[in-house]
């Protein structure tokens, strides 16, 4: 479970959040919609450590973290970014295996172990060889998806999966989050699409940007 409490976030004099509150159960796939500068991938880059936090309460699975000023960085989340951030120069199965070995001091004969049964279990065994320039927008997806699996993440987020993918491709990716939902997963959405949160999500957090008195 993800407990945020009283969360607030300004960039200069621009408020972002202010004493925001969010809940996401176990097992939950949670979608926040909204247009443009209600702070939905700020809210995703702050859980990440991307992005420091003003204040905030944040419990996960009864741990609480008090912060303020900081960044939020407990490695306890996968993430799956709007352009993938696949790096090019590797194959498939080098960029899933890098950060488990780089981060969690894995082996990378216990790392490579692991990518290959995440592929198969995502039925991409058969590009573990291939370069992301090789894969299609669908594929590259998954491939992130399967990157963010490896460190076993308690919550997988995910920012505008279905951005710029047509609708045979948002089809895959709604069934792959129901997927991971069977599995266990605990997810968090952020999209503009409001018809395929309608689809995966338990919840729907419509969030707005938030406008001056001026």
């Amino acid at each position: 479970m993800l407990e945020i409490k009283n969360l607030s976030k300004k960039f200069q004099e621009k408020i972002i959040f202010e004493k925001f509150n969010l809940l996401v159960s176990k097992n939950e796939i949670l979608a926040i919609v909204g247009p443009s500068g209600g702070g939905k991938t700020t809210l995703l880059r702050m859980l990440a450590g991307l992005e420091p936090i003003d204040q905030a309460t944040i419990s996960l699975n009864e741990e609480v973290y008090q912060l303020e000023n900081q960044l939020f960085d407990q490695a306890r989340f996968g993430f799956v970014f709007q352009d993938f951030q696949l790096f090019p120069h590797l194959s498939v199965l080098e960029n899933l295996i890098l950060s488990p070995i780089k981060t969690q001091k894995t082996t990378k004969k216990a790392a490579i172990e692991k990518a290959k049964q995440i592929l198969e279990g995502l039925e991409l065994q058969e590009l573990a060889s291939l370069y992301p320039y090789a894969l299609s927008g669908g594929q590259k997806q998954r491939v992130a998806l399967a990157r963010a699996m490896m460190i076993d993440p308690e919550i997988i987020c995910y920012d505008e999966p279905t951005s710029a993918l047509d609708p045979a491709l948002r089809d895959q990716v709604a069934e792959l989050l129901l997927a991971n939902k069977k599995r266990g997963a605990t997810q968090i959405v952020v999209t503009h699409d409001l018809s395929f949160a309608e689809k995966v999500a338990d919840k729907i957090l419509q969030v707005n940007p938030r406008i001056s008195a001026d």
